[in-house]
């Protein structure tokens, strides 16, 4: 595809396919955008679309085209120091695994995420994440994995919603 359009253009008419439901649409833009960007040198936000596409992918049921496209770009955010993009690379990464049903290697990617984002201070972020792990736990029976998962995602949040306060409560309830 030849296109005149700048790598931010690709990327933001992606986005746009994306929020409208056209998948394959936004699956070639991030596609275009990652190459375009990688073309003009921004390895992050080539990195970056790569983890767009492969959220896309996982939508759209393909889960190995989406855990290859996000392959190693968790590397690319640790040189850069980028913790958040870090934690969001893995998680990508362990949601298609999971998908795939690879679920050691999922565990493993969904608590790499989970400590990169502790590390980046994303606290809500980080929580989604453990709830993750926790369901994928809890799908394999085991329970008290399940809630250090849960209990380790509650602790880092400073302002818990009620829910999230009764969450709390129940998981730190010594027996």
């Amino acid at each position: 595809m030849v296109t005149n359009l700048s790598p931010g253009e690709l990327a933001e008419s992606a986005k746009r396919s994306y929020q409208a439901g056209d998948l394959a649409a936004a699956i070639d833009g991030f596609t275009a955008a990652a190459a375009a960007y990688a073309s003009a040198g921004d390895v992050l936000m080539a990195a970056e679309m790569k983890n767009n596409q492969s959220v896309t992918m996982l939508r759209d049921k393909q889960p190995q085209p989406a855990l290859d496209a996000a392959r190693g770009t968790e590397g690319i955010f640790i040189e850069a120091g980028d913790a958040r993009r870090e934690g969001i690379a893995l998680a990508n990464q362990a949601s298609a695994l999971e998908a795939l049903k690879r679920h050691k290697e999922s565990i493993d990617f969904y608590s790499r995420a989970g400590a990169a984002l502790e590390k980046a201070g994303e606290a809500d972020f980080r929580l989604e994440v453990m709830q993750l792990l926790a369901a994928l736990h809890l799908r394999r029976f085991k329970i008290f994995d399940a809630i250090i998962a849960l209990q380790s995602g509650l602790a880092g949040i400073k302002n818990p919603t009620p829910r999230q306060r009764f969450m709390k409560k129940l998981l730190f309830f010594r027996l």
